[in-house]
C-alpha cells in the first residue's frame, strides 16, 4: 500500500474547519433527535428506526443506499444494516481510493433509558444515552461527508458509509456484511469516539471466546466417593492455571469468566464448564495463547477427569500494521494543520474496525467526537471540539482519497 497523499493544507484545513463550526448547531440538534431513539442492540425496530433516519440523510447528500436485514442469532432478532455508496470524481484506475467509513447504530441501553435520560448539554457536554458510543461519531461520519460533497471536495473513488446494528454484542448478525462490504476497500476509518484525551486508536485488542469442557464421573458423594471423578475440582485447578498464564505473552490477557459445575451436592461432580476469553494485540499472540490453553487443559491433575477446549468465536485484532501507521500518520498531519494535538493509542475494547482490519485494510479508528464514559449513565461527548473533530475525519477523506 502506497502512502496517503498530500492534497491537504492549512487553507484547506481553514475552510473545512469554518464550515464544520457553522455545522454544530444543525449537528446538535441532529445529535438530540437520535439520542432520543432507544436502540438497544436487541431492540430491531428502535435499530431500525435510527437507520431510517440515517438513510434520509444519506440520501439527501447523494448517497446511494442498501438495507440487509439480517437472519436471527440465538434466536435474537437484529435492526437492519446500512450501506450507503458515494462515488466520488477519481475512479480506481486513476489513483482513487475507496474509503469505508464505519459505526453503529446500537446501545447497550434498554428500551426506556431515552425518556428516563433525555438529551442535554451541560458544561460544554452533550449527554444521554449513545452520544458518545456511537450516535456521536456515526453522525460526525454523515456530517463530515456532506461537508465534503457541498465544498466539492470529492476526489476519491468511493465513499461508504457503513452503520451496523449490533456492534455491542459482538456484530453477530452484520459481521457477514461487513466484510463483504469493506473487502477490497484501500481505507477504513473507525467512527467510534476518540479517547478522552484526544487520541486516536491504532490498536484494539483481538478476542477468542472459548469453552472448556471437564468431564468426570459420578458417584454418591456419601456411600462410595472414590468411584467418582470429580469435574470440578479439575475446573477449580484449572481455573487457576489459565489465570496463571496472564503475564507470559506482551499484549496477550486471558479471563475465566464463567464457571459452571455439578447439580447436586451429594453427587461428585461429572461435569464442568468454564468460559474464558483471550484478548490479543496480534493474530499470533492469539494463536499462541489458544495452543497453550490447549496445553494446558490436556494435563489436568485430577484422575478419571479430561478436558475438551472449543473455541466459540474469534473476533481478529486490529493489528498496528505498517500500512495503518501510515494512515495515522496521515491523521497526525492533518490534526497539525487544524491545530490539533493527537496521537495514537491502543485499547482492549474491539469494534467494527477490528472486522475491517481483519481482512487487512488499513484502519484507524477513534475518528469521532472526543467522548468518554461510554456504557454508563455519565456518558459525555464533548460538544466544542465537535466541529474539529468533524472537520479532521473530512480532511483526512480528501488526504486518503488519491492513492
Amino acid at each position: 500500500m502506497s502512502a496517503p497523499a498530500e492534497p491537504a493544507n492549512r487553507a484547506a484545513a481553514t475552510e473545512l474547519a469554518a464550515a464544520a463550526e457553522q455545522a454544530l448547531p444543525r449537528y446538535l440538534a441532529d445529535l438530540a433527535e437520535l439520542v432520543a431513539i432507544d436502540s438497544g442492540s436487541y431492540d430491531a425496530d428502535g435499530v431500525n428506526r435510527v437507520a431510517d433516519w440515517f438513510e434520509h440523510r444519506l440520501r439527501s447528500i447523494g448517497f446511494t443506499t442498501e438495507r440487509t436485514t439480517p437472519g436471527r442469532v440465538d434466536g435474537h432478532r437484529f435492526g437492519d444494516v446500512l450501506v450507503a455508496r458515494l462515488t466520488g470524481s477519481v475512479p480506481e484506475e486513476d489513483g482513487g481510493a475507496r474509503i469505508v467509513l464505519v459505526g453503529h447504530m446500537d446501545t447497550v441501553f434498554e428500551e426506556g433509558t431515552a425518556a428516563a435520560r433525555p438529551f442535554h448539554v451541560l458544561d460544554g457536554r452533550a449527554h444521554g444515552p449513545g452520544v458518545s458510543d456511537d450516535k456521536g461519531g456515526l453522525l460526525a461520519g454523515v456530517t463530515a461527508a456532506e461537508l465534503l460533497v457541498r465544498h466539492g471536495r470529492t476526489a476519491f473513488a468511493e465513499l461508504v458509509v457503513l452503520a451496523t446494528p449490533d456492534e455491542e454484542v459482538g456484530s453477530p448478525a452484520s459481521r457477514p456484511v461487513t466484510e463483504r462490504t469493506a473487502r477490497g476497500a484501500h481505507y477504513a476509518l473507525g467512527l467510534e469516539c476518540a479517547r478522552e484525551n484526544g487520541d486516536l486508536v491504532i490498536e484494539r485488542k483481538g478476542v477468542a471466546d472459548l469453552l472448556v469442557t471437564v468431564t468426570g464421573r459420578a458417584a454418591h458423594a456419601g456411600i462410595e466417593p472414590e468411584r467418582g471423578a470429580n469435574a470440578a475440582l479439575a475446573a477449580a485447578h484449572l481455573v487457576v492455571a489459565l489465570q496463571a498464564l496472564n503475564g507470559t505473552w506482551p499484549g496477550v490477557t486471558l479471563n475465566v469468566g464463567v464457571v459452571r459445575a455439578g447439580t447436586r451436592t451429594n453427587i461428585v461432580c461429572p461435569q464442568a464448564e468454564l468460559y474464558a476469553e483471550v484478548r490479543a494485540t496480534t493474530t499470533a499472540g492469539l494463536d499462541t495463547a489458544i495452543a497453550e490453553i490447549r496445553a494446558v487443559a490436556a494435563r489436568t491433575v485430577v484422575e478419571g477427569t479430561a478436558a475438551r477446549v472449543d473455541q466459540l468465536d474469534l473476533c481478529p485484532p486490529m493489528e498496528h500494521t505498517p500500512q495503518a501507521a501510515a494512515v495515522l500518520a496521515a491523521a497526525l498531519r492533518t490534526g497539525a494543520d487544524l491545530g490539533l494535538r493527537i496521537r495514537g493509542a491502543s485499547t482492549g475494547g474491539v469494534g467494527d474496525a477490528n472486522l475491517t482490519s481483519g481482512l487487512g485494510i488499513p484502519t484507524l479508528d477513534g475518528l469521532g467526537p472526543v467522548g468518554g464514559a461510554d456504557h454508563t449513565p455519565e456518558e459525555w461527548l464533548d460538544t466544542a471540539g465537535a466541529p474539529g473533530r468533524i472537520a479532521l475525519l473530512a480532511m483526512l477523506v480528501e488526504r486518503l482519497g488519491r492513492r
